[in-house]
């Protein structure tokens, strides 16, 4: 078959084997133990970068170093403020609110009113919205830490061109949940670029990183995504798109196998050290292309 030119190569048998989202889907789920899952995410992002695409990855292991390295940590400034990057052009006002309704469980009516009360200048950050003395505040304040404040604070950092998002250093699930989020909601739009989430399981652990993982899984041209974790959730093995099995116990890649749809016998290889099994699906039927890792 013809492939596009942001097929790459992942595993060699042979014959090299390339994941092409144009053709398998375009967002591709890792499960590996250990080490593995980093690896990957290493390798690939370096493949799409050498065919010249922006690399976007969000990172809890604090192991990766694509592009720019962008920092968060427990109580210390992050600039992540969602309104005050609207203001600053990296999404719309109204998504802004949206992302404040996620993170502190407005409804809709107080997410309307906080959406007017940006448009109309009346508030430029979350710090405003706290002191405006309407129900939305009284919301925010009932679950708003000083963790968040820190999270806020500061100027909006540079989300251009290739960079991570090192949440390595966040032990507090909620902040790194919510930093996840917020950035998520910056790149939503950028296209000729892979994004990276590394740990995937992790980062859809609460509802707020939830919420973010269909911003960045949903199919758009000219743009990758890849998502690598430990941990086989169905919150991750439930979504669109091929899987590529790394080194893992027994009993969790057949979770995986049986995830994907895939029957039980010989199709359901027994993946060793530095092999991968790579399962897609098309409408007709499911595959399975086994080999050795490229890196």
């Amino acid at each position: 078959m013809k492939y596009s030119r942001i097929a790459v190569g992942i595993l060699k048998n042979e014959e090299e084997i390339l994941y092409d989202p144009v053709y398998h889907g375009r967002t591709l789920k890792v499960f590996g133990m250990d080490e593995w899952p980093v690896k990957f995410m290493e390798y690939i992002s370096r493949k799409y970068g050498e065919i010249g695409y922006e690399r976007v990855v969000f990172d809890t292991t604090g192991k990766l170093r694509v592009g720019e390295v962008i920092t968060v940590e427990d109580g210390k400034e992050a600039g992540l403020d969602p309104i005050k990057m609207a203001l600053k052009g990296y999404f719309d006002p109204y998504t802004a609110a949206t992302v404040i309704e996620t993170i502190y469980g407005l409804d809709r009516f107080l997410t309307e009113k906080l959406y007017a009360d940006i448009l109309r200048d009346r508030i430029e950050s979350v710090e405003d919205a706290l002191g405006r003395k309407e129900k939305y505040s009284e919301v925010i304040a009932e679950t708003y830490t000083e963790l968040d404040e820190a999270l806020y604070s500061g100027d909006p950092p540079k989300l251009g061109g290739s960079f991570t998002l090192n949440l390595g250093k966040v032990y507090s699930i909620t902040t790194a949940s919510n930093a996840f989020l917020i950035v998520a909601a910056a790149v939503e739009k950028r296209r000729e670029t892979m994004v990276g989430v590394s740990d995937a399981g992790v980062l859809s652990y609460t509802d707020t990183a939830s919420a973010a993982l269909p911003l960045l899984t949903k199919p758009m041209r000219a743009r990758v995504t890849v998502l690598a974790t430990q941990y086989a959730l169905d919150s991750v093995m439930k979504l669109g798109g091929p899987s590529l099995v790394l080194y893992h116990d027994p009993d969790i890649q057949a979770a995986i196998y049986e995830a994907n749809g895939v029957p039980p016998g010989p199709m359901r290889k027994h993946v060793h050290k530095g092999e991968g099994a790579f399962v897609y699906r098309t409408p007709e039927t499911v595959d399975v292309r086994t080999g050795l890792l490229e890196f």
